[in-house]
């Protein structure tokens, strides 16, 4: 997938501002001028290219005959309307000559976007390469890449950093020596720290395992690699001057701080290699993400500037067109000539043609020829969540924005108020539906959130152009430049920050793509209900009551973190994180994940501000890797580490956070023992390391008995059998008994069944990740449990859950999963 994405996922920017058509003519009394009115939007082009784009991802999960077939039936059909419009056969109505040709085009779009994608899905599954895959050959292949290699978060500690390289395959060479012609698009998978500092266009030759894709694209195989790149040659001179461009402006970011030197480059140059995953989830739950892709609006932001520069210096409509032009020109050799930033270089040339025409209705015939084009030459296109975001924003802010905005001013908002409240809002309402299918969720603080964020995009931005531009020749300048744009780099954190943090920000919805059509299908009857005054007051009417009616149930009634909690598990994917609550906003974290962004929202949504106590049990990736989202905006008092030092990964990243924050490190003897209002610690074990087992690491994790308002809590890492032996033969029985057990290594078969029978646990807590390829939990484990009479929650069915102390004892409350967020 081009571009870069989340959850999976690459945006376009959705909510920024972008050249609006400004309505030059009088206005009637509904804000649309005498021409316009008669005409209405130009949309002859627009019925072809929304066919096309539709046909093209149909195919993509068809093969290449099914697409053809589907191509074929279309053109039967436009052939057979057009020969009834021609009167050829039979006569045709007033009403048939009126709308006949529209779905003729229709037609003829479908046909042109199925069959240019079944050529492509028949180089695809060409049978040489196809063969290759199917026998999962390790081969040698000759590639010219695609994009950036892109980092793959949440990797297993002590293992190399997982690389994605998109690439062309241009050749490859089977076990049996004979090479193979081969044209098609692939994904490395790769490790060697060589592959980190390639560029788009280089050729290279490269050994590897082929694996079959995913599907839903053009990719035609999955190499892993199995060692470094052989370049041959360098790359193209663009590609070289863009990374010169794109290197001295993270060179100049290293000076700010994390967040905000993180988020400038992507800002700028869609580069989010530095930016903290806490941002990126903020960003996700306030409907901000797509200011971390390049798109069109980054197109509209440079182009803007030197267009307000071109008409202070009085330069007429071509020559400012012109200017234009060449930024644009630049601009995409900064960012590199990816698709994805030709797709949003395309964007920002429809504003050209309506400068330069002085026709700003040309503009949506432009967009959809360029739609058309687009998909026809690369189909995947079709498939890409940032081209449809930024093929919407841009149609929002065509169709959308002038309408509203002269609605506001006709009510006696000011000019300037009402094109920063139109355009976020239409653009956002275009983005809507793809967003909920990409997330699972409609964010309710989107609008304002983006609305908010506005003035300080552009700012960003051009600093962010500047500083990457002076770099190579006045370093100082370009660092100059960058803490200029870290000012309203800062106010973009924070808004993302404050809005993901507000309650009933975001409402779950159906995600995938029926989630996505029925939130397009509902709001496009709402958009046309509207245009009836009574259904406008009626709809205003409805969305007051559910706000006043909802909301406040929503932030009044029990919810989350349920009354008389003692302890919660967080659903932080395959990892642990515990939370027991020590007074009124004040919790000790056993464990925190593998992502700072996971466990940093559940602890918002249980309300912790501080932490008197870290606890990392053990120093694994599941258990050490968020730990930056525990210190995010939390004071935490001190750190309980174990005292075996591997892996080594997680155990600087602890240190090195600790360490940053002159925060105390505490190692935790066996008899050690920790008191802080309502919760005591106190550790179990012997002083004596096992060596030798299956899993070092995980037989020596921290062991600590909890008692928080009664309730005994065992929590047990990652304590396999091994360890588990130990503690029955070095603790007294009765130091093991308790109400609530955190399960080890989230319910995994190395379990010791005197261990659990001596434990005798009420309530088992399995903290585990859907669909993880562990096998966790095993499922005679589970049924052991239950036998014993304990109540079995786990995280990836029942998310955050929580032991509760009541009227009459102990009880289990769940909030259940985040749609799109468990994983």
């Amino acid at each position: 997938m081009s571009g870069r994405q989340p959850p999976g996922a690459a945006t376009g920017r959705a909510g920024t501002p972008a050249a609006v058509p400004r309505l030059s003519r009088a206005t009637d009394p509904d804000g649309v001028t005498g021409g316009d009115r008669a005409a209405g939007p130009d949309l002859r082009l627009a019925g072809l290219a929304v066919a096309a784009w539709l046909a093209a991802l149909a195919g993509l999960h068809l093969t290449a005959a099914g697409t053809l077939l589907l191509a074929a039936g279309a053109a039967a059909l436009a052939v057979l309307g057009a020969l009834r419009l021609l009167g050829l056969l039979g006569r045709p109505s007033a009403r048939l000559r009126r709308y006949g040709w529209i779905a003729v085009a229709v037609l003829i779009g479908v046909v042109c976007g199925a069959s240019a994608t079944a050529a492509r899905l028949a180089v695809r599954d060409a049978g040489p390469v196809r063969a290759l895959v199917d026998e999962r050959a390790s081969v040698t292949a000759e590639l010219v890449v695609r994009d950036d290699p892109r980092p793959v978060r949440g990797g297993a500690t002590g293992r190399p950093a997982m690389l994605l390289v998109a690439a062309e395959l241009v050749g490859v060479t089977g076990p049996d020596g004979r090479r193979v012609a081969a044209p098609v698009r692939v994904l490395v998978l790769a490790t060697d720290p060589g592959w980190r500092g390639l560029l788009p266009g280089q050729r290279l030759t490269a050994e590897g395992r082929l694996a079959a894709p995913r599907g839903g694209d053009l990719t035609a195989a999955v190499l892993r690699a199995t060692g470094p790149p052989e370049p041959h040659g360098p790359a193209p001179t663009s590609q070289r001057a863009a990374g010169q461009l794109r290197a001295g402006l993270q060179r100049a970011c290293e000076p700010l701080p994390d967040e905000q030197g993180g988020l400038l480059p992507g800002l700028v140059v869609g580069d989010t290699s530095r930016l903290p995953a806490t941002v990126e989830e903020d960003f996700l739950a306030t409907g901000m993400t797509h200011l971390n892709a390049v798109s069109g609006s980054n197109v509209a932001i440079v182009v803007g500037a030197v267009l307000l520069l071109a008409r202070w210096a009085r330069a007429g409509p071509w020559l400012a067109a012109g200017l234009c032009a060449v930024a644009l020109v630049g601009f995409v050799i900064l960012v590199r000539p990816s698709p994805s930033v030709v797709r949003a270089a395309t964007m920002g040339a429809i504003g050209l043609v309506a400068l330069a025409t002085g026709r700003p209705r040309a503009a949506l015939p432009a967009l959809a020829a360029a739609v058309a084009v687009l998909v026809l030459v690369d189909p995947e296109l079709a498939g890409d969540p940032g081209f449809a975001l930024s093929v919407l924003a841009t149609g929002g802010l065509l169709l959308l924005a002038p309408r509203w905005r002269d609605g506001l001013r006709r009510r006696g908002v000011p000019a300037g108020l009402a094109e920063a409240l139109a355009v976020p809002a239409a653009a956002q309402l275009a983005c809507a539906p793809v967003v909920a299918g990409i997330s699972g969720t409609v964010s309710l603080v989107a609008v304002p959130a983006n609305l908010l964020a506005v003035p300080a995009i552009a700012p960003a931005t051009v600093l962010g152009v500047l500083a990457a531009a002076v770099s190579p020749v006045w370093p100082a300048g370009a660092e100059f430049a960058a803490w200029l744009a870290s000012w309203p780099a800062w106010w973009l954190v924070t808004v993302a920050r404050y809005g993901a943090q507000l309650p009933a920000g975001t409402l779950p919805w159906p995600g995938g793509v029926p989630g996505a059509l029925l939130l397009a299908g509902l709001t496009g009857a709402l958009l046309v209900a509207t245009r009836r005054p009574l259904v406008r007051r009626l709809v205003a009417v409805v969305a007051v009551a559910v706000m006043l009616g909802t909301l406040p149930v929503r932030l009044v009634a029990d919810g989350w973190p349920p009354a008389g909690w003692v302890v919660a598990a967080c659903a932080v994917g395959q990892g642990d994180a515990i939370v027991l609550p020590v007074s009124a906003g004040r919790a000790v974290v056993v464990d925190a994940g593998p992502e700072p962004a996971a466990v940093d929202a559940c602890l918002r949504r249980l309300g912790v501000r501080e932490v008197p106590l870290l606890v990392i049990s053990h120093f694994h990736v599941d258990h050490a890797g968020g730990v930056a989202g525990v210190f995010r905006g939390r004071r935490v008092t001190a750190v309980l580490a174990p005292p075996w030092p591997e892996p080594e990964h997680g155990r600087d990243l602890v240190r090195g956070e600790a360490a940053a924050r002159a925060v105390e490190l505490l190692t935790a003897p066996p008899g050690w023992r920790w008191r802080a209002g309502g919760v005591e610690l106190a550790a179990l074990g012997s002083a004596a390391p096992l060596r030798g087992t299956r899993s070092d690491p995980n037989n020596n994790s921290i062991v600590l008995r909890a008692v928080v308002s009664g309730v005994r809590i065992l929590l047990t890492g990652d304590a396999e059998t091994e360890q588990q032996q130990a503690l029955l033969a070095g603790v007294p029985a009765g130091e093991l008994r308790a109400e609530v057990l955190k399960v080890p290594h989230h319910g995994s078969a190395y379990q010791d069944p005197a261990f659990l029978d001596a434990v005798r646990p009420a309530v088992a807590l399995v903290p585990v990740g859907a669909g993880n390829t562990y096998g966790h939990p095993h499922p005679a484990l589970l049924a052991r449990l239950a036998r014993g009479g304990a109540r079995v929650l786990r995280t990836d069915t029942d998310g955050d859950v929580a032991a509760v102390v009541g009227r009459s004892g102990l009880a289990v409350v769940s909030r259940g999963v985040d749609p799109g967020r468990q994983r």
